[in-house]
């Protein structure tokens, strides 16, 4: 007795061939051969009841498929070639990357079923997977600044350049100053940072630590307020074209005030006394009352100073560095003896 076919799933497929199509049935175990119309089609007997076959191409329109055993010939049933979609890409994501390649994005669209190509350009993708026949996952090969289209090729062919498939490949940010290349380990200095291409910047980095805020001025400078730290550390900006290179800044100590040697003197102009404390080389101002003196930095705990004229009575002074403002030591002014 001859096998016999109840269906084929699925009943439909491309032109080109290769859908994987079960057939089920009975008696099919001995087949010998499976027929799409006139043509051979490679299968596997998985038991007596189902073969899976793999159609070969063909021309658009139904077929007879049938199966042949030393038994005979089985009924037809029916599979319909249809003409292979072109692809449509709808969206790319993310759709920005660096100049060096290595994105991975996610191509969204219709048609995508056995894609043989990505391209970016006129470049292939370095490696992408078909999801599924509205989703592609394609990693960016190196380009050249500036958008290109993502086309995705089929057997139905190679879709449409739109303006949703566009990836923009952007050159790395490049740093050249910091400036103030230095501040308090408490943080908040507003550190300006010129260079190029730092457009869309999507974070400013104080070594491994993002920066309190920041602020794109142009694509040659921004604008970052520094978070608390310690030691020296490199600033780098994230953009799309990936990180920048880096850039100094230096945290340094709060300043500290111990002594004031001598701590008291006349009322009059001229007196040099000496501050003792601790990290002081990078001293700014020194103060006496608010007001502004001259002064000599000696090393890192020693600053010599001018005592300004003044009414007598005790003020209060500070030293600033890059590392920020003293509490503040008494000077005491002695008014001359009466005559």
């Amino acid at each position: 007795m001859p096998p016999t076919l109840s269906t084929a799933n699925p009943a439909q497929g491309p032109t080109t061939g290769g859908t994987a199509v079960t057939l089920t049935g009975s008696g099919l175990t001995g087949a010998t051969a499976v027929r799409f119309g006139s043509t051979a089609a490679s299968y596997t007997v998985n038991s007596a009841a189902q073969i899976t076959a793999v159609s070969p191409a063909g021309g658009v329109g139904p077929v007879a498929v049938t199966v042949v055993s030393p038994t005979g010939t089985s009924n037809a049933v029916t599979f319909t070639y249809v003409a292979a979609a072109v692809p449509v890409v709808t969206a790319v994501t993310p759709d920005s990357g660096p100049t060096s390649g290595g994105t991975s994005v996610i191509i969204t669209g219709t048609g995508f079923t056995s894609a043989s190509a990505v391209r970016f350009g006129s470049t292939s993708a370095m490696s992408f997977t078909v999801n599924s026949a509205t989703q592609i996952t394609a990693v960016t090969p190196a380009g050249s600044p500036g958008g290109v289209p993502v086309t995705v090729t089929t057997a139905g062919g190679t879709s449409a350049v739109s303006p949703d498939a566009y990836f923009f490949y952007a050159a790395p940010a490049v740093l050249s100053a910091a400036d103030p290349g230095q501040g308090p380990v408490a943080g908040g200095t507003v550190v300006t940072l010129t260079g190029s291409s730092l457009l869309n910047a999507s974070a400013v980095r104080f070594g491994t630590t993002n920066a309190t805020s920041f602020t794109v001025v142009s694509s040659t400078q921004i604008t970052a307020v520094a978070p608390p730290g310690t030691g020296s550390t490199q600033i780098t900006v994230v953009t799309p074209g990936g990180p920048s290179n880096p850039v100094p800044f230096v945290y340094i100590a709060a300043p500290v005030l111990t002594a004031l040697v001598p701590n008291s003197g006349p009322t009059s102009a001229g007196v040099v006394v000496t501050l003792v404390g601790a990290n002081l080389t990078t001293a700014t101002k020194v103060t006496f009352g608010g007001q502004s003196v001259p002064f000599t930095v000696v090393s890192d705990i020693q600053i010599t100073a001018t005592a300004p004229a003044g009414a007598a009575g005790p003020v209060t002074v500070n030293v600033t560095t890059a590392g920020g403002t003293t509490a503040g030591l008494t000077y005491t002014r002695v008014a001359p003896p009466g005559i």
